[in-house]
């Protein structure tokens, strides 16, 4: 297949790393390795572009651009990842109306709450009617299947479950040490998190579990907290205050370095705050670290309590940490959780497989049967 492919959210080239470019990066990668010629014919983003008057008025010369780089390039499809009330796709209906080109869409979100607010009406009705454009739907949350269904032929959607590729995310004992070493750690319970410190529910969901950590100090941890950003300064303060001498901010770790980061620890801690899917929380378990999170969003689609992890009612402190304490206490429990993390990966979220019946629906898609 030839596949125009668009991000309107974030071009998967952006700097700021973050779950949707690993997503839309690895959808990408896959098609790539099966042979399949793919080409991004816009970095155009569309972020809350409907109140941005020259931004939108951009977008017309680039549907132009882009339609000439479509001419040459003749694609079977378009396929649009993410498309939202906040980033609603406004290039490809458009050109694949004009050009006469199955539209397909991975990742659409439908909430119907944002036509309630002036703020996010226009951007609900654009991203509406992106979605009643398309041939085809795939999403990785359930909870986006249930809300589809209802402006969306179930025969027009796919539920695909959310993964990684799991041999780039493999345990390594001798990494995990040299990393306990280079933290001066010693034989302490190694607790791992990770995150951007964005000023948003990351920096929240950070600073919730410092001073739930706090409030259960009598455990025996140390925290090592890998990221960056501009709450760095504040969440280093507010680690000081709570857990003197406890806590190790370790910066941002190369993607292709975090296997090794995730080696080191003993469980991996985040609360995720209405997180939609959290890649962390696979690539730890793909390691063999067991997760203590929070029973939120899609936590509970990548975790399954009680076998790879232990979650809990949001913002209950006491849960959280006695979940903490009861894998940190009991090490059959751990070493069980762990097996059955790094199994349920390589089975259920493996995107070598998960990614195969797409494919496919791709390329019955583009042969118009």
């Amino acid at each position: 297949m030839r596949i125009a492919f668009y991000a309107p959210f974030k071009p998967l080239d952006h700097a700021n790393p973050s779950g949707d470019l690993i997503i839309a990066n690895g959808i990408k990668d896959f098609l790539q390795k099966h042979h399949h010629e793919v080409v991004v014919p816009s970095r155009h983003r569309t972020r809350w572009i409907y109140w941005k008057p020259f931004r939108l008025i951009k977008t017309f010369s680039e549907a132009q651009k882009v339609r000439k780089i479509l001419t040459r390039f003749a694609p079977d499809l378009w396929l649009t990842y993410h498309t939202y009330y906040k980033s609603p796709d406004l290039l490809g209906p458009y050109l694949c109306r004009k050009l006469n080109l199955p539209y397909v869409i991975f990742q659409g979100i439908y909430s119907t709450k944002r036509k309630r607010s002036i703020k996010t009406l226009p951007g609900f009705m654009l991203n509406k009617h992106a979605l009643l454009s398309a041939r085809h739907i795939f999403t990785n949350q359930r909870q986006d299947f249930k809300n589809l269904k209802r402006i969306v032929p179930e025969g027009q959607l796919t539920y695909v479950a959310p993964g990684i590729y799991p041999d780039q995310f493999c345990y390594d004992e001798n990494a995990g040490k040299s990393f306990r070493q280079k933290w001066s750690i010693g034989d302490t319970p190694v607790l791992l998190s990770a995150a951007m410190f964005r000023p948003d529910v990351k920096t929240r969901g950070l600073l919730w579990l410092l001073k739930t950590l706090a409030e259960h100090a009598d455990i025996d941890f140390s925290l090592v907290i890998a990221g960056d950003g501009s709450e760095r300064n504040f969440l280093k303060k507010q680690a000081a205050r709570l857990l003197p001498g406890r806590v190790k901010f370790v910066g941002k770790i190369p993607r292709e370095k975090m296997s090794s980061f995730y080696s080191a620890g003993d469980l991996f801690v985040f609360p995720g705050i209405r997180e939609s899917i959290g890649m962390v929380y696979l690539e730890a378990q793909s390691c063999g670290i067991p997760v203590v999170a929070f029973n939120n969003g899609g936590i509970p689609e990548v975790v399954t309590h009680g076998k790879t992890g232990l979650l809990s009612p949001a913002y209950d402190r006491i849960a959280f940490a006695g979940n903490i304490r009861d894998l940190l206490s009991d090490d059959a429990l751990r070493e069980k959780f762990s097996a059955n993390a790094a199994d349920s990966i390589r089975k259920d979220h493996n995107l070598d497989i998960n990614y195969k019946h797409m494919a496919r629906v791709l390329l019955s898609i583009s042969q118009g049967t």
